[in-house]
C-alpha cells in the first residue's frame, strides 16, 4: 500500500523515513570526519573529495525534506499506539518536529556557509553552486558555520532518543510501533485519537528559536566590522600613514580566493622632487583573513604564524615616469629573503600622498604549501595588492 491509513504508513512515507535517516546519518559520520581531519597538503584531495559529498547529500536531504513534507501534508497521520501514555507520545511527538525542521536547518544552513565561502569542495550537480542574496562573506561563512554545527548537536540528540524510543517500544513493550514503521504493520485503535500536534510542534520550534537564536546573538556580532576592516599602519618616521590595506588572492581549486593582513606598519621617506625614496613596512601576520581557510593558511605549511609572526619589505624607490614609481627591495617572509620588486602609481597632492600598486608572488620561492606540489589544489602564483594614503612630514 502506498498510502497511509489512520494505522499504518504507507511505503511512499516508510520510503521518505529511511532514505533520509541513512542520508543524514552518512552526512553525519562525513561531516564528523572532515571536521577532525587535519588540513594538509597530504589530505587535501581527500577533503575536497569527502566534503563535495557531504555537501551533494545535504541537497538532496533537502529536496527529499520538501518532497516529504508535501506528501505528508496530502496523508492522514498514523494515530499513537498508547495515547494513554501522554507523556510518552508528547515527547515523541515534539521528537518527529525537531526531525522534520532539523531536515531542512542542517542543509540550508551548510548551503548559506558554502555560497558564503569561495572555492573549495563544489556540490556535485548542475544547477549552481550559491544561493541568491547570500554575500561571499566571511562573517557569513562562520555564522552558517555554527549554526550547521549547533544543529547537528540538536539533531544527533534527537535521533539517539528517537532510536533509544523505538528500541523501547521493540524489546521492552514489544508492540508495533517499530513495524508500523519498517513493514507498514497496521497498529494503534482510530477511535482513541491521539494528542494536538500544536503543542508539540510549538515546544520542536521553542528549542529550535533557542539554539539557532544563541547562536546569532553571541557569534554573528563579532563579525559587524567586516564590512570596515581598518589597518593598524602606524606612523613611521617621514611620510604618515593614515589609511590603506594589504591584500591578497590565491587560487584555491580554481577559484580566487581574497584576504587580507589587517595589522600593518610602514616607514616612508619619499622626495616629490626627485621621485626617489624609501619604504620599510612590516606586516603582521598573525592578522591574516582569508575566508574559510584562514587558519590553514596560518598553518605550519604556509604562514606558520607561530613561528614567523612578520614579514619584513624594505626597498628603494625611484619613479619611472610621471605618477609611476618602481620599489625594489627584498621580502622576508617564514624566514626566507626574496628579492621582489613591485610597480605602483603614486599621486601627491597639496601633501597628501595616495600610492597603489600590485605584484605577484610565487609561493614556492618562500618554501610555502610545499605538499601542493601543483595547482590543482592551491596556485603557484599570489596577486599582493597594496593601497595607502599618507600626508607628508612637517
Amino acid at each position: 500500500m502506498l498510502v497511509n491509513t489512520s494505522t499504518r504508513y504507507g511505503a511512499v512515507a516508510r520510503f521518505f523515513h529511511w532514505s533520509i535517516a541513512l542520508l543524514v546519518l552518512a552526512d553525519i559520520a562525513l561531516g564528523l570526519v572532515g571536521k577532525f581531519t587535519p588540513r594538509t597538503g597530504e589530505t587535501a584531495g581527500f577533503l575536497q573529495l569527502l566534503y563535495s559529498t557531504h555537501k551533494t547529500i545535504g541537497v538532496l536531504v533537502l529536496g527529499l525534506a520538501v518532497l516529504r513534507v508535501l506528501w505528508a501534508i496530502s496523508q492522514p497521520r498514523p494515530v499513537p499506539i498508547h495515547p494513554e501514555r501522554r507523556a510518552e507520545t508528547f515527547a515523541a511527538e515534539t521528537a518527529h518536529w525537531l526531525l522534520y525542521v532539523a531536515i531542512f536547518v542542517l542543509p540550508l544552513s551548510g548551503w548559506v556557509m558554502h555560497s558564503a565561502e569561495v572555492g573549495f569542495a563544489p556540490i556535485w550537480w548542475p544547477f549552481g553552486q550559491n544561493l541568491p542574496f547570500v554575500p561571499k562573506s566571511e562573517g557569513v561563512a562562520e555564522t552558517a558555520a555554527a549554526i550547521h554545527w549547533i544543529a547537528g548537536i540538536v539533531l544527533v540528540a534527537t535521533v539517539a532518543a528517537h532510536i533509544g524510543g523505538a528500541l523501547k517500544h521493540a524489546v521492552v513493550d514489544r508492540d508495533a510501533t517499530l513495524a508500523r514503521m519498517v513493514r507498514g504493520t497496521a497498529a494503534g485503535t482510530p477511535e482513541n485519537g491521539g494528542l494536538s500536534h500544536v503543542v508539540a510542534a510549538f515546544v520542536a520550534f521553542a528549542i529550535w528559536v533557542v539554539s539557532i537564536g544563541g547562536v546569532v546573538v553571541f557569534f554573528a556580532p563579532t563579525h559587524s566590522e567586516e564590512t570596515g576592516i581598518q589597518s593598524e599602519a602606524v606612523q613611521g618616521e617621514g611620510w604618515i600613514v593614515q589609511d590603506g590595506s594589504v591584500s591578497i588572492t590565491v587560487v584555491q581549486i580554481g577559484a580566487p580566493v581574497v584576504g587580507v593582513f589587517t595589522n600593518w606598519q610602514a616607514a616612508i621617506e619619499y622626495d616629490p622632487e626627485s621621485g626617489g625614496g624609501q619604504v620599510t613596512a612590516i606586516i603582521d601576520t598573525t592578522s591574516l583573513a582569508l575566508g574559510s581557510v584562514t587558519d590553514q593558511a596560518k598553518g605550519p605549511e604556509f604562514f606558520d604564524v607561530e613561528a614567523f609572526s612578520q614579514a619584513t619589505y624594505q626597498g628603494e624607490i625611484a619613479r619611472i615616469d610621471g605618477e609611476r614609481h618602481n620599489a625594489a627591495g627584498e621580502l622576508t617572509l617564514v624566514g626566507q629573503t626574496v628579492p621582489v620588486s613591485f610597480e605602483f602609481n603614486l599621486e601627491v597632492t597639496d601633501g597628501v600622498a595616495v600610492m597603489s600598486g600590485a605584484t605577484t608572488l610565487d609561493r614556492r620561492d618562500f618554501g610555502m604549501g610545499a605538499a601542493y606540489s601543483d595547482e590543482s589544489s592551491v596556485g603557484f602564483g599570489v596577486d599582493v595588492a597594496i593601497t595607502l594614503t599618507a600626508t607628508a612630514p612637517e
